[in-house]
């Protein structure tokens, strides 16, 4: 596998697998005795949420430039709405309740609504990349981009609450790493039918 496709493998494979290992320790519910590992979980995983985003902007970009503007757009508002949920129920909401919860039910609701924004946006950017490798693979892509598009969805259901929200990413990273087999198989055989 030349260089920048493992490039684009760890891009689209890297950050939904440790965001998947980190999901294990999140917390079933906000208490005091989960409050500081709550709170400070949050704060590993903001850095590493809008790297969800870098994957598939690079995928479309590689297929279709118009795909990969989409994709680009798409995951920005989901790196920054994303973001503000990690933010204010993850780490306000931790913080808060070391404190002892005034205010928690106001960021949890001012969280939720961000993080629909964001978590939409993710889904459309991977919905728009998957429908580029569908474009260029074919229907033997289409399973990976449902299992991608699932996994996304399902994120914005369930978070990285283990077990929803953790096999979410596992999901995630199943469908890109099939809809990159895909393209590699049909790249290399298109290769081989040139004369």
């Amino acid at each position: 596998m030349p260089r920048p496709d493992r490039l684009l493998l760890a891009a689209l494979l890297v950050p939904p697998v440790l965001i998947a290992l980190v999901g294990t320790t999140h917390p079933d519910r906000l208490t005091m005795d989960a409050a500081v590992h709550w709170r400070n979980m949050h704060i590993v995983l903001l850095p590493l949420f809008p790297l969800l985003a870098v994957g598939p902007w690079l995928l479309a970009r590689s297929i279709d430039p118009l795909y990969g503007r989409i994709t680009l757009v798409l995951g920005y508002v989901y790196a920054c709405f994303y973001s503000a949920l990690d933010i204010l129920a993850g780490i306000a909401a931790g913080g808060l309740k070391v404190d002892r919860e005034s205010g928690l039910g106001t960021v949890f609701g001012l969280a939720s609504d961000l993080g629909e924004v964001g978590s939409i946006a993710y889904i459309g950017a991977t919905a728009a990349a998957a429908g580029c490798v569908i474009r260029v693979a074919g229907l033997r892509a289409l399973p990976g981009a449902l299992v991608a598009i699932g996994g996304a969805y399902a994120f914005m259901q369930e978070h990285v609450y283990w077990p929803a929200g953790v096999l979410s990413m596992i999901a995630i990273a199943l469908g890109w790493a099939w809809m990159l087999v895909t393209l590699h198989v049909g790249q290399r055989s298109a290769s081989r039918s040139l004369p």
